[in-house]
């Protein structure tokens, strides 16, 4: 039978040149499954009386309290929810700036290895942070029960490891303002929030051995010949 396929299609997987959305959305699944479940539990929060709210709100923080009574649940279901639910269109921005191509680029359990190791980490260590405090009555007893919920801390993963996507010089510029942009409140704040997002920016630099043999400038379509 003849071959009734336009010359200029595009067989390979997820390839889809007339549908660039839906390529880019299966380009990086997890990306955006993930932000779908954001925008659902914003919903919840939008719809929420204020009593529902505050109780969702608390019962997924990755607080103090939490993570010693439920502490899996803490440490995920912390990363679905957003305090703000008008703050969904920021970062769904912010999610196909960053998370979409570092996805794209490294693959979906990388992608994924990383931005899980960094939410972990920063919340295990920022969290024993406020812990000392306690402890040593830098902070009042109340810190164990804040809200303490989002998912900055793998966004600054992401935004780390996307370095080296970039090429030189453009790579450095790019990493002095992350590292500014992260930095400058650590100094300035000092608090638990602004660690964890320096320790996730440090992660996603730490994953340079991740991105070995990935290629630095962005892919070029193919020439037809």
């Amino acid at each position: 039978m003849p071959n009734t396929e336009s010359p200029d299609s595009d067989t390979s997987p997820g390839g889809e040149p007339s549908r660039p959305i839906r390529s880019w959305v299966r380009s990086s699944p997890g990306t955006h499954v993930w932000l779908l479940v954001i925008a659902l539990t914003s919903l919840v929060i939008a719809l929420a009386p204020d009593g529902l709210e505050t109780y969702l709100l608390h019962r997924n923080s990755s607080n103090l309290y939490q993570l010693a009574h439920h502490p899996m649940r803490a440490l995920l279901g912390s990363a679905f929810w957003i305090e703000n639910p008008a703050d969904l269109v920021l970062y769904a921005v912010l999610f196909e700036l960053f998370h979409a191509p570092v996805e794209r680029w490294l693959g979906t359990p990388t992608w994924l290895f990383t931005v899980a190791t960094a939410h972990i980490a920063a919340t295990l260590v920022s969290q024993q942070v406020v812990l000392l405090a306690i402890r040593t009555h830098d902070v009042p007893r109340s810190m164990a029960h804040v809200v303490d919920i989002g998912v900055s801390y793998g966004l600054a993963a992401s935004v780390g490891i996307l370095t080296y996507r970039l090429p030189r010089p453009w790579r450095w510029f790019y990493l002095a303002g992350a590292v500014a942009f992260f930095l400058v409140p650590l100094v300035t704040g000092r608090t638990y929030t602004d660690l964890g997002h320096a320790i996730s920016l440090a992660i996603g630099l730490a994953c340079y051995p991740l991105t070995r043999g990935k290629p630095v400038a962005p892919e070029r379509p193919p020439v037809a010949h």
